[in-house]
């Protein structure tokens, strides 16, 4: 008699997000059904009511920390999985939400609620590696279902995923897309912006928003010298890069350095 093969145990879990990396995973239909195949869905609320105990072989977190009881059960998280992958701008670089790192939250929490005192929060939304050890950061906002299947098959084979980490210009080269940039000088975040979206926008001649964050070593002063060589002022260039990845190292610091 044959003994059952044991599937390893995968955990979905959401923080402050706005739950679109976690559809990407159910938007893969046929494909999902292979992953279902591959691995025990153990925790996936946005999918099943079904609860397996860990610990877990790998889980997705989707989401930042923005609020004391998300740093806490963040490393209860860590605790119980043996692989920990951040998926999303908000789980790898803090998110939209992280505008408010560079502003007064207790402003904000003044003027918009009637009872502040029931307000619990932290004063910045902050990437999970700035919490626990993370095995693999995922990019995108939403990220690219096609990269996350890659990843899990990986992980569950045992080796390293094959994720690409160069620029979106790349990509627009690949699809034949005339620079927006040189062409209409259309601002673009693609010079120094990670592949995996397709080059959607610059295909429709708008410029990158920089959703798959900063590829790796990016040249941010050299775009930056490029915008403003385009009429691009410091204020301008501060928004521009203050956007889904704005807590992303290298976008911080150049939109730190011309907000001064």
């Amino acid at each position: 008699m044959n003994t059952p093969v044991q599937r390893p145990k995968l955990a979905v879990w959401k923080f402050a997000s706005c739950d679109g990396c976690q559809l990407s995973l159910l938007d893969c239909e046929d494909e999902l059904l292979a992953v279902a195949d591959a691995v025990e869905i153990a925790y996936f609320p946005e999918a099943t009511r079904r609860e397996v105990a860990g610990p877990y072989d790998i889980s997705l977190v989707e989401g930042s920390v923005t609020t004391p009881r998300d740093a806490r059960r963040i490393r209860q998280v860590r605790q119980s999985s043996r692989t920990l992958i951040t998926i999303g701008a908000c789980a790898t670089a803090g998110g939209i939400q992280a505008l408010r790192n560079f502003r007064d939250v207790e402003g904000f929490i003044n003027t918009v609620y009637a009872h502040p005192e029931y307000i619990d929060t932290l004063a910045t939304s902050t990437p999970i590696d700035e919490h626990v050890p993370v095995d693999f950061e995922l990019r995108g906002c939403p990220i690219n279902k096609h990269q996350l299947l890659e990843v899990i098959s990986a992980y569950v084979a045992g080796r390293q995923p094959n994720v690409p980490t160069y620029s979106v210009c790349e990509e627009c080269k690949r699809g034949g897309n005339v620079c927006v940039m040189v062409a209409h000088g259309t601002p673009c975040l693609g010079p120094v912006t990670q592949a995996g979206c397709g080059a959607l926008c610059p295909a429709y001649n708008r410029g990158c928003y920089g959703c798959f964050g900063p590829k790796e070593t990016p040249n941010t002063a050299a775009l930056s010298g490029q915008l403003g060589a385009l009429g691009m002022g410091r204020e301008e260039l501060v928004r521009f890069y203050r956007n889904f990845n704005a807590h992303a190292e290298p976008f911080r610091q150049e939109s730190e350095r011309h907000d001064k």
